[in-house]
């Protein structure tokens, strides 16, 4: 028995002798916290918060004056019902209006950022909403408008305020469920309605003296670069430097994700990086360069408090996004260790970065951005340091280490980030470490410094040549993008994985990275088990679009898709999320449906189903419910016909899109809205979601 007792005290003995090396754990923590907020089923109410408080606080207790092997996994409590805690007042604080209907009249508000949608359309995001006939405390914050078409009066410009007849709608949930919700991004953004215009847009009013002094700035800029850079190659620059990426066509994009090369236009930890450490080294070499000054001021200490700053205006300049303020923070600690002369590049770093993004923007720890950075910021940390005690970079020729370093970053980087790419994009960049080896060098050496000088230099008219070296670099990266996207087997199609897959992975590499012991080895296993429940998600049988207007069905030769136009975000997710890079073109040639456009026949598990669509499509409901077992049509149905499942806009509307899948049991169907979450809005009604029964056995049905 005392044997027993003694193997049992191992564990908490481990973590005693690691009490030291445990902060990392303090953001794992956390994020586990957070992650179970935004992962209930239901939204938490008075009951929850209440419990989560209390074991925050008792958990605090014990982890001061418990029982000493046990303080640890007191305190690793503690954090976690934090970031319960955290998360919950994040989502109760940041709650704003959502426009509970379908409206069509003028839209009048403040420019306060300007983008281009899936589509290549100039999109705008409004503030200081306005809209007819809707009180205020029901007009959303804020709202987004594509601009389709010409604009032939005006050009909007930041911090404008204009007025434009437009469309709008609540943002949309995922296109089925458990796929990403663009609805909560939405909702922590505070933005309450999205649509689009095909009508001219109008000034109103000018920008007022000091307002949005920052936002005109990085257009002032953005244009500069763009008149000197033409093309593609001048909305690169721009959207490297200043976060303003109007101007970039969807083609570019595309290359720029299928060859592993879309960090580079992200302003986050690299860009950042970059520009910080030119600031850096300028700095600290000019104080050099001056004796007197150099032997009274600690030069290293001024350029740490300089870069500091031009990290902060950087941070405001490209409209601080979540991905730029993770970089912002993590280059504030890294500065902040070399003001205080502590070590600065090390896991604690990386924590006590984590840490302070996640209890500001707890939301954060759902977006890939957060996800990849900061895997790759760790994995980097760690990397480097177990090969500096590996290799022994001081034998080797000095031209040799850049290389090993380049090399071995790109390797170490692309590892880590892998799975959430994956996960996100649902494909594999095959030759995306040599797209990086020939091109980060020259966003390093050759892109952020020119960017940098010609930003110093405009005011004085001198930025012709920086701008000039800057525009060589910029059109070599999007050669090497356009090259590696073109070659044949340059993607490689991934399944979404099932939704054990990525927090398996993810705790298994913190713990392979973190622990200080050999037992981290068991981290391995983790993320091999994560890896092989990749797989294991299983994709639906059947999916209907939330407006019903498109539907997917699994066949013999993949995902059959009911239309070859229209619906074509809902279209293109399904297929990648099942592994598929084909088009919609493609996929609605395969085998699965027949019939005419607006009446494409099909079948589910022995079931006939019938889809309509266009007009006249109501008068022909009757008819249809009498001769199929589910009929899915895009029209409101006040009174839908007895006989079969009808599933219309009005059904929709409670459920969202639907999923089908067909098991052993019959027919399961799930919706988007089924979680009455926060950002979900009115919450699904009971009997909501059709009933089906299987005509056919599952394996029946499969083949």
């Amino acid at each position: 028995m005392a044997a027993v007792g003694q193997w049992l005290r191992r564990p908490l003995d481990a973590l005693e002798a690691a009490r030291g090396q445990l902060m990392p754990f303090a953001a794992v923590a956390l994020g586990i916290g957070i992650g179970l907020w935004f992962l209930l089923p239901i939204e938490p109410g008075r009951l929850h918060y209440a419990l989560a408080l209390a074991a925050c606080l008792g958990a605090v207790v014990l982890s001061v004056a418990g029982p000493q092997p046990l303080r640890v996994l007191f305190a690793f409590v503690a954090v976690l019902a934090l970031g319960f805690l955290a998360a919950g007042l994040r989502g109760h604080l940041i709650a704003a209006p959502v426009l509970e209907f379908r409206y069509y009249g003028p839209v009048e508000g403040r420019v306060v950022e300007i983008d281009r949608s899936s589509s290549d359309a100039l999109r705008i995001t409004l503030d200081r909403v306005v809209l007819e006939d809707v009180a205020p405390k029901k007009t959303p914050v804020m709202v987004r408008v594509s601009l389709h078409g010409e604009q032939p009066f005006h050009s909007p410009a930041p911090g404008e305020t204009v007025i434009v007849t437009a469309l709008l709608s609540a943002p949309d949930g995922p296109v089925e469920p458990g796929g990403f919700d663009f609805r909560r991004m939405a909702f922590f953004d505070r933005l309450g309605a999205v649509g689009y215009t095909r009508k001219p847009l109008l000034l109103l009013e000018k920008p007022a003296t000091g307002e949005e002094v920052i936002a005109r700035l990085r257009a002032w800029l953005s244009a500069g670069m763009k008149a000197h850079i033409p093309g593609d190659a001048g909305a690169f620059a721009s959207g490297a430097m200043t976060g303003d990426r109007s101007g970039i066509t969807q083609e570019t994009v595309a290359a720029l994700r299928d060859s592993s090369l879309a960090h580079l236009l992200a302003i986050s930890g690299m860009n950042l990086a970059f520009l910080v450490t030119f600031v850096f080294v300028l700095v600290r070499t000019g104080v050099a360069m001056v004796p007197p000054l150099a032997l009274r001021v600690n030069a290293k200490k001024v350029s740490a408090v300089l870069s500091l700053g031009v990290a902060l205006f950087y941070l405001l300049l490209s409209g601080a996004n979540v991905a730029t303020e993770r970089a912002f923070v993590m280059v504030a600690v890294v500065l902040g260790a070399v003001l205080l002369d502590r070590r600065a590049i090390t896991l604690r770093t990386s924590a006590i970065a984590a840490i302070l993004l996640l209890l500001a923007r707890p939301e954060s720890l759902m977006e890939p951005g957060f996800q990849m950075s900061f895997a790759a910021t760790v994995a980097l940390v760690w990397g480097f340091s177990v090969l500096d005690h590996k290799v022994l970079l001081e034998r080797w020729p000095r031209w040799t280490v850049p290389v090993f370093t380049l090399v071995a970053s790109s390797v170490i980087a692309g590892f880590a980030t892998a799975p959430y790419a994956a996960a996100t994009f649902n494909r594999f960049t095959d030759y995306g470490l040599l797209a990086n080896l020939l091109t980060v060098p020259v966003m390093g050496a050759v892109v952020m410094p020119a960017g940098a000088v010609a930003a110093l230099l405009a005011p004085f008219g001198l930025a012709a040549l920086p701008l000039w070296v800057m525009e060589q670099g910029v059109r070599w990266i999007l050669g090497v993008a356009h090259w590696i996207a073109g070659l044949e087997g340059s993607v490689t199609a991934i399944p979404e994985p099932s939704a054990l897959a990525m927090p398996l992975i993810t705790l298994g590499g913190l713990w392979l990275i973190c622990w200080p012991g050999r037992a981290r080895l068991a981290g391995v296993a983790v993320i091999a088990a994560g890896l092989a429940l990749w797989p294991m998600a299983g994709r639906p049988d059947l999916l209907i679009s939330g407006d019903g207007r498109l539907l997917g069905l699994i066949g013999p030769e993949g995902r059959a898709l009911s239309w070859a136009k229209g619906g074509g975000f809902a279209a293109e997710n399904w297929l990648e999320n099942d592994g598929d890079l084909v088009g919609q073109q493609a996929a609605a040639d395969r085998p699965g449906f027949s019939g005419p456009r607006g009446e494409r026949e099909f079948s589910l598990a022995g079931l006939s189903g019938l889809a309509l669509s266009g007009k006249g499509a109501e008068s022909k409901l009757a008819s249809a419910c009498a001769a199929h077992d589910l009929v899915v049509i895009a029209v409101w149905i006040d009174d839908p016909p007895e006989g079969c499942v009808v599933i219309d806009q009005k059904r929709l509307s409670q459920t969202g899109a639907l999923a089908f899948r067909v098991t052993r049991s019959g027919i399961s169907v799930t919706g988007t809205r089924q979680s009455p979450r926060l950002w979900v809005g009115k919450p699904m009604l009971p009997g909501a979601l059709p009933v089906l029964v299987a005509k056919e056995a599952p394996l029946l049905a499969a083949q």
